[in-house]
């Protein structure tokens, strides 16, 4: 019953285990999906191990996933996100791909420019139907790699393709044959992972891809795509929904290298960013995200999200830059009128202002006790503190001393006359029924005329 596995060296269930399982009707694992009620998580407290790969990277789909939720980029815009995705990177290239639509002239174009510009990374790579016209298209561009989707629930082998399990797995290993007849490495978009039958269909799917990649000798990427967002990253959580299962049973028991595993998450249930972390703590060495998480409905994993979560994992940003995140996020709001909330880790306007008095006096103490790293100097963002009610004095302190416009007044104490000044004028202005903030532009007329009457 038991075999030795050659990896591990211990007695398992033989392979068998993992064979396709055609089915009537398409499983749609109604105890985690009632649909008529809210998704169930369920666990079995099967635990599996850690296990980071050594090269762990961050894959780029803002101009794929991320445009299909907003007006299309132009392709001068393009052109300037990718030299500021080439920074950011760093010349480590910890920003490794990105992808393009190649269906209208102007996409294709749009990459083109970017190619010219002779960068090794992000390497540009493409989403493409499945056609042998395409194909070529991506080969006689120069593009090396391109996406596919190979959609592998029930849900969508049933519903939409209107296809059996093995049928659907025929139909996918001709297209990825094809696509390696045409010179391109295929990079296979398991969608709606995280409703699958694993062990199956998408272990038995993903072996087939392994055995065709030793054949012929082209490299095969897999990527989990949780496209609606329901992956979990709990301990003891249950496959279909269970994240480090997913990538722990792509890995270990279909055979997918590290180095070709990657993770696609949505942002439905709020997990996009811990679920791809899990990803690769678990044996993905890539995951795929968007700039500022822009993507389909509640969008994807934010990839400025995941070059603190590699600095915070590998203890280092590896070369990166992420001052350059600011810059990103300036340009996206003042050039192509993208709101992004202000509460946002990292980008927002007020992810590091506080409005708090205690809060504000701690910031002026000490900026350790009250921000979450120097994001003066990482982020190129310094603490600020918003004025309001609760300021109190500390605030308008802090807030004096940390304008940019206002260097000459630097290292004022909370009791200098001036604080005081803008704190009895604040005072008055709520006590008189005001329910807004006080504006950078009022304080800072007001210090102008408290200036002017000094002198």
């Amino acid at each position: 019953m038991f075999e030795i596995d050659k990896k591990s060296n211990l007695l398992e269930l033989p392979e068998y285990r993992y064979q396709l399982k055609e089915v009537d009707a398409p499983v749609m694992f109604r105890e985690f999906y009632p649909y008529e009620e809210i998704p169930k998580i369920a666990f079995n407290n099967v635990h599996v191990p850690i296990n980071m790969p050594s090269d762990i990277w961050i894959t780029d789909t803002t101009f794929r996933d991320g445009q299909q939720s907003r007006a299309p980029y132009t392709t001068e815009q393009i052109v300037k996100i990718y030299k500021m995705l080439n920074r950011l990177g760093g010349p480590k290239g910890i920003i490794r791909q990105t992808e393009f639509f190649l269906y209208s002239e102007q996409d294709r174009r749009a990459a083109l420019e970017c190619m010219e510009l002779g960068y090794e990374f992000p390497e540009i790579t493409s989403w493409i139907r499945a056609s042998k016209k395409d194909f070529q298209l991506v080969k006689d561009m120069g593009i090396k790699e391109t996406g596919i989707l190979v959609s592998c629930s029930d849900y969508h082998i049933f519903h939409k393709l209107h296809m059996k399990r093995s049928e659907a797995i025929e139909h996918y290993l001709g297209v990825v044959k094809e696509c390696i007849e045409a010179g391109v490495k295929p990079r296979c978009h398991f969608e709606d992972i995280t409703r699958a039958d694993i062990f199956h269909f998408v272990i038995p799917f993903a072996r087939e891809l392994m055995k065709l990649m030793e054949e012929t000798g082209v490299p095969v990427k897999i990527r989990a795509c949780d496209t609606m967002g329901y992956g979990v990253c709990y301990p003891g959580s249950m496959i279909p929904r269970s994240v480090h299962g997913i990538i722990y049973n792509l890995h270990k028991d279909a055979g997918v290298p590290h180095e070709l595993l990657e993770w696609h998450g949505h942002n439905d249930f709020y997990r996009a960013v811990a679920n791809s972390t899990v990803a690769w703590l678990y044996g993905a060495s890539s995951v795929n995200c968007s700039l500022f998480g822009i993507g389909e409905r509640t969008g994807n994993t934010p990839l400025e999200a995941m070059v603190i979560e590699y600095a915070q994992l590998k203890g280092t940003l590896d070369g990166m830059d992420p001052t350059v995140i600011t810059e990103l996020a300036e340009y996206y709001e003042r050039e192509l009128g993208e709101v992004i909330p202000p509460r946002t880790p990292f980008v927002g306007k007020n992810f590091n202002v506080t409005r708090a008095g205690i809060h504000a006096d701690g910031l002026l103490k000490n900026e350790e006790i009250y921000n979450i790293f120097d994001t003066d100097k990482l982020l190129n963002r310094p603490a600020r503190v918003a004025i309001s009610n609760t300021s109190g004095l500390a605030g308008i302190a802090h807030w004096i001393n940390s304008n940019p416009s206002l260097y000459d007044l630097n290292e004022l104490d909370k009791n200098d006359p001036l604080c005081l000044y803008l704190k009895q004028w604040v005072d008055e202005e709520y006590e008189n029924g005001r329910v807004t903030l006080i504006t950078d532009e009022e304080l800072e007329q007001l210090i102008e005329e408290y200036m002017s009457k000094k002198q």
